[in-house]
C-alpha cells in the first residue's frame, strides 16, 4: 500500500495511491482516519480494513461516491507531516569509510561493533516543493540520499529480530546539511544542530512493507532483520550525481530499532533515517574529486537548484531550493 498526505482546505488529508489517482481513507472506509498520525495511532486497528480496501481499488473496484484525484493536481506533503521525533542513523559502511578516507584518518572500528543515531528537529520535516534556506545555509549547503522508515506502534527494549515489526513503512529521505555550520559546531564535540536544523525532507509517499517483499533479500553476515534490493539515485539540476542501493545498509533497520528503543520509548509516528547511501551527498563526492585531483571544483547547492531523489519502490522526491529573503547570519556573531 501507498500512502500519501496532502493539502486540502487548508489541512493535511490522508489517501491511498493507485495508478496515479489519490483515494481519501475516511471516503473510503467510515472507520479509516483522514489523516496519518492517526492512522499511525490506531495502527492495530485500522491496517487490515487499509489493505482490503487498497486490493479491491487495484482490482478496479471502490464505492461509486468516491473519486479519485490525480496526484500532480494536488500539493503533497510529507507523507508523516507531524513526526513525534526524527532520528537519523550511520548505517552506510561505504559512506562513512569514503569520508574518513577523504580526511585521511583510518575508519573508525567502533563502527563496526554497533549502529548510532542522533535526534534532528522533527518540526522541520517537510516533503517535495521548496526548502528555504538562510544566508549560513549557503556556505557549503549539501543534500544527503537516504531511506527512512515510520513506526507504527509503541515499543521498548525491543530485540532487532522483532524489530521489523515496529516498521509500518518505508520512505525517501533527504538529510539536508548546512556544511560550514555543522563542522564549526562539532569541534566542540557536540551536535549536528545547526548544521541540520532547518530541513529535513520526507517522501512522496509512505509505503508499507508488503510492497517490497519482491525486493528482500539477505542481510550482510552477522545482522539481523530485512535487507532491500533498492535502487539509489539523486540528481542536481538534472545531472546524476549519487548512485547507491539500500541493500548495502551494514547496519540494518531492525538492530537500529533495536538500539533506539534501548531503555526508551519508541512511538508511533517516529521517523528514522538510514543514513547517507555511500556516493549520497557533496561533502563526500567533493573530498573523493579532490583527494585524486587537487584541481577538482567544489559543488554545493544553490539558490534556484532542484534536487531530485529516487529509490526503487518508494517514487521519487523533488525539491527546489531558495534562499530566504534575509541578511542576518549566525556564523557573523562568532566572538573573536
Amino acid at each position: 500500500m501507498k500512502l500519501v498526505t496532502y493539502l486540502r482546505e487548508g489541512v493535511d488529508q490522508l489517501a491511498i495511491l493507485v495508478d496515479g489517482l489519490l483515494y481519501n481513507t475516511n471516503e473510503l472506509h467510515p472507520e479509516l482516519p483522514s489523516s496519518m498520525n492517526m492512522f499511525l495511532m490506531m495502527w492495530d486497528d485500522v491496517i487490515g480494513i487499509a489493505k482490503t480496501v487498497d486490493h479491491s481499488l487495484k482490482q478496479g473496484t471502490k464505492p461509486s461516491r468516491v473519486i479519485g484525484i490525480p496526484v500532480e493536481s494536488v500539493q503533497i506533503m510529507a507523507p508523516v507531516p507531524f513526526p513525534t521525533s526524527c532520528r537519523d542513523g550511520y548505517a552506510f559502511r561505504q559512506h562513512v569509510a569514503a569520508a574518513r578516507r577523504n580526511r585521511r584518518v583510518d575508519m573508525i572500528p567502533e563502527f563496526d561493533q554497533y549502529p548510532i543515531f542522533y535526534f534532528t528537529n522533527h518540526n522541520a520535516i517537510q516533503g517535495p516543493g521548496e526548502i528555504p534556506c538562510m544566508p549560513d545555509h549557503f556556505n557549503k549547503l549539501d543534500f544527503e540520499l537516504e531511506a527512512a522508515i515510520v513506526i507504527c506502534k509503541h515499543g521498548r527494549n525491543i530485540p532487532a529480530a522483532e524489530a521489523d515489526e515496529y516498521i509500518g513503512g518505508y520512505m525517501i529521505m533527504n538529510d539536508m546539511s548546512a556544511r560550514t555550520l555543522q563542522m564549526e559546531e562539532m569541534l566542540l564535540n557536540l551536535g549536528p544542530a545547526k548544521g541540520k536544523d532547518f530541513s529535513t525532507v520526507i517522501g512522496p509517499m509512505f509505503v508499507t512493507p508488503d510492497e517490497l517483499e519482491e525486493f528482500l533479500v539477505p542481510a550482510k553476515e552477522g545482522h539481523v532483520g530485512n535487507a532491500y534490493n533498492l535502487k539509489m539515485k539523486c540528481w542536481v539540476n538534472g545531472v546524476q550525481v549519487s548512485e547507491g542501493n539500500l541493500a548495502d545498509m551494514d547496519w540494518t533497520f531492525a538492530e537500529i530499532v533495536e538500539r533506539c528503543s534501548y531503555g526508551a520509548n519508541i512511538l508511533p509516528g517516529d521517523v528514522i533515517g538510514s543514513g547517507t547511501v555511500g556516493t549520497g551527498c557533496f561533502l563526500e563526492l567533493n573530498g573523493t574529486g579532490k583527494l585524486n585531483d587537487p584541481n577538482y571544483q567544489e559543488q554545493w547547492l544553490q539558490a534556484g537548484d532542484v534536487v531530485e531523489m529516487e529509490i526503487e519502490g518508494l517514487g521519487k522526491l523533488h525539491n527546489t531550493i531558495i534562499a530566504e529573503e534575509s541578511d542576518f547570519s549566525i556564523l557573523a556573531l562568532k566572538k573573536k
